[in-house]
Formats: structure tokens, sequence, C-alpha cells
């Protein structure tokens, strides 16, 4: 390893953590981080990472790469954002106006979108100018444990997806996904059944 390498692994360890940690995220043990996070935290709201939890915002660390950091987002000060343990990230934006819930043991694919928000009203007057929260619709998102979102995939407000499922790459979840299952496309549908998978609610 080089000296340069090996000063970056330290940061990882060591600076990361505390900076993470002072912008007001709660780690439950070790957490892996590969280059610092983007972090907007209303106050009021509140981020969870459980421990074991691997974060990887430099394209050196996953075999895809990433187009950009791993994003952690809060827009109201009632907002949640939960990752459960063991859970891996990469280049991932996970946004939220109410809650965001993501299981444990779950593999999040580069540059993944996981949001509970349309972030625009849907009505053509004023929509890129809005400034009322109440008039975009907004819905919790829950992820159930040793789910594996692909790369690209994209997770809308309301969505719940199964423990065990899975979603394909580039796909667009609108629906719900029933657990231990494959879906994929745009909008995603179930294609079939994750093989090995003792189904659980």
């Amino acid at each position: 390893m080089t000296l340069f390498a090996a000063l970056r692994a330290l940061w990882f360890r060591t600076v990361v953590p505390a900076r993470v940690a002072a912008a007001g995220v709660k780690t439950s043990g070790s957490v892996r981080f590969y280059g610092m996070p983007l972090i907007s935290q209303v106050s009021g709201s509140f981020i969870e990472i459980g421990a074991g939890c691997v974060l990887c915002s430099d394209a050196r660390y996953t075999a895809l790469g990433v187009n950009h950091p791993v994003i952690l987002r809060t827009l109201s000060s009632s907002a949640v954002i939960r990752i459960g343990a063991n859970t891996g990230i990469s280049g991932a934006s996970i946004c939220a106006v109410v809650s965001v819930s993501i299981g444990a043991d779950c593999l999040i694919g580069a540059n993944a979108i996981i949001a509970d928000t349309d972030f625009h009203p849907l009505e053509a007057e004023s929509r890129r100018s809005n400034s009322d929260p109440a008039r975009v619709r907004s819905s919790p998102i829950h992820i159930g444990d040793n789910v594996f979102l692909g790369a690209g995939a994209v997770v809308l407000k309301g969505v719940t997806i199964g423990n065990d499922s899975v979603i394909g790459a580039g796909s667009v979840v609108r629906d719900d996904v029933p657990p231990a299952s494959i879906a994929l496309g745009n909008p995603a549908i179930v294609v079939g059944s994750v093989p090995g998978s003792e189904i659980k609610s």
C-alpha cells in the first residue's frame, strides 16, 4: 500500500465518521465509509445508519463506479431515514420528506434513487417555484431486509419492497413488490421469484 493510499484509508476510518456524526447522523456500531457522503439534514429530522453498513462514495472502491457520493437528505423537520445493519450502499441518493426505511443486509446498487416525494407539485401553475410543501405529494417508503436494488434503480414514494426481493438495474418501482420477488422494467413488474428464498412477511 502506498503512503497516499494509507493516508486515504486513515481518513476514511477517522475523519469521515467524525464529520458524519457532526452532521447529525446517528450510527449504531461500526460503519465503514469509502469517501465522504453528502448529508443534508433539516433540524429536527433523523438519520440513522446501522452497524456494519458500508457507504461507498468513491468510484475507486466499487466495480461499477459511482456518479456521485452517497446522498442522505431530509427535507422536513419530521423526516426519518433509517438504514438497517450490514447494508451496503454505492453512490445512491436517499431523500425523505416523511420516511425512508431500508432493512438489514440490503444491497443498494450504484446510483440508485430512493425518494419518498415528488419534489414538485403536479399542477402546472408555479411548479418550478412552488414553496408550499402541502402541494407536493409524499408518502413513506419501506424496503425490507436482504433486498437487492440494481444499479440505477428508482424507488418512488409510497412503495414497499418485501424481504429478499431483487429489483433489476434501471427499473422504476412505483408499486409494491411482494417478498422474494424479482421485479424489473419501467414501470417495474414482477417477473419471477428469488431462487431458494423462504418467503417472509
